[in-house]
């Protein structure tokens, strides 16, 4: 059985995700937004992680990947990460093509929760495109519900796209 874990990103992990961005950049191109050309190699995925590993030291991000047996088959994060009286996050994951209806999404997701409650978030919240069925079984799995569509709000491969907005309530301590 494969093993599904998250972890912090570190920087050697670059080429792995270059491997990865590139052999799914078409798959991935109705959700995502367009990338420079750089951003697919192992040099434009170490400045994504060096920018990531500084905002997590500034407390305004988790960035994680997700892991099956070894190797890095995917990205988790919480980002956007508000305290004082909100006290919430923004959760993303996406797991490559090649790796996908294996249940490795789900796993990250439950994990990725366990991060936020760590961090004491009170409130997590995450977005789909509304044609995005999966995304979306994962995220009602998960306890999330959706709150509202925002219409033409995501740019992605020549069109504006509709998302549907979701959010959990954690157990996330009091705001500070």
């Amino acid at each position: 059985m494969n093993s599904t874990s998250i972890r912090l990103i570190k920087p050697s992990d670059g080429p792995a995700l270059a491997d990865l961005r590139t052999r799914d950049r078409q798959n991935y191109a109705r959700w995502l937004p367009a990338k420079p050309p750089e951003f697919y190699t192992p040099d434009g995925q170490a400045a994504v992680i060096e920018s990531l590993l500084a905002s997590h030291g500034d407390g305004l991000t988790w960035p994680g990947v997700v892991v099956c047996d070894g190797d890095v088959i995917g990205q988790v994060s919480i980002s956007s990460i508000l305290r004082g009286p909100f006290q919430k996050g923004f959760l993303g994951y996406w797991v490559s093509s090649l790796h996908q209806g294996l249940g490795h999404t789900s796993r990250a997701v439950g994990l990725a929760l366990g991060i936020a409650e760590d961090v004491r978030l009170h409130r997590l919240e995450a977005h789909t495109q509304l044609e995005n069925l999966a995304s979306q079984a994962v995220l009602r799995k998960h306890g999330f519900t959706s709150w509202g569509t925002a219409h033409e709000h995501f740019y992605a491969d020549g069109a504006w796209r509709d998302e549907v907005f979701w959010e959990r309530i954690l157990a996330g301590g009091p705001a500070s």
